[in-house]
């Protein structure tokens, strides 16, 4: 199944390098791009694809009201910002963004949130997750590791809670990033966590971060 999607974003430049990005992937397709709220909205009904990546600011509606206004449509929502405020993560999520990336995330994350939103997962950008989790849980628990967590695992769990991406994880562990890929699904299995989020907020919980 081929994955289409909708860009919104009121820069020329952003629309076409996320659309390279996109198009470059096998199982991904951009069906349309829109540069306003207002736009993006038209093009959502009228196309019904399967994600739309948002702006935060566009002219019209904002990436913020856009996600209210689809939260009952069949599209997910990734919002893609510049802005960091974490007003604007809680807001997104709350009217049921499935996702949050900066746009200096980099392509691989754009691609990874993309995916994850199809398995109804939700991805936040390493360094926001970090920041929330502090204000959510500014005192970590006593250590409590989990008897089936390996070492090098627990490595790699350290290094999530931290914000770092796959590709800063296989440099610091000397490893390669499919490696990372499959130890994080071994992570997560072990740990019941959805996705990069819950790792960290069981890093975090447990002392490891």
């Amino acid at each position: 199944m081929t994955t289409r999607i909708v860009i919104a974003d009121d820069q020329e430049n952003v629309r076409i390098g996320f659309r390279l990005v996109l198009d470059a992937q096998p199982d991904m397709t951009v069906v349309g791009e829109a540069a306003s709220g207002d736009a993006a909205l038209d093009l959502v009904r009228h196309l019904k694809p399967d994600v739309l990546l948002a702006d935060i600011r566009m002219p019209g509606l904002d990436g913020i009201e856009v996600t209210r206004q689809l939260a009952d449509d069949p599209a997910r929502v990734i919002v893609v910002t510049t802005f960091e405020q974490d007003d604007y993560v809680r807001a997104a999520l709350g009217h049921g963004a499935s996702g949050f990336l900066l746009k200096r995330s980099g392509p691989a994350l754009l691609v990874e949130a993309v995916r994850a939103a199809m398995q109804g997962d939700t991805l936040i950008s390493p360094q926001l997750t970090v920041r929330l989790l502090r204000q959510l849980n500014p005192s970590p628990a006593v250590p409590e590791e989990a008897a089936s967590v390996t070492s090098r695992e627990l490595e790699i769990i350290r290094l999530v809670a931290q914000g770092a991406t796959n590709t800063e994880i296989a440099a610091e562990l000397f490893i390669t990033a499919g490696t990372v890929k499959t130890h994080l699904a071994n992570i997560q299995a072990k740990l019941g966590a959805r996705n990069r989020v819950g790792i960290a907020a069981w890093a975090w919980s447990h002392g490891h971060a």
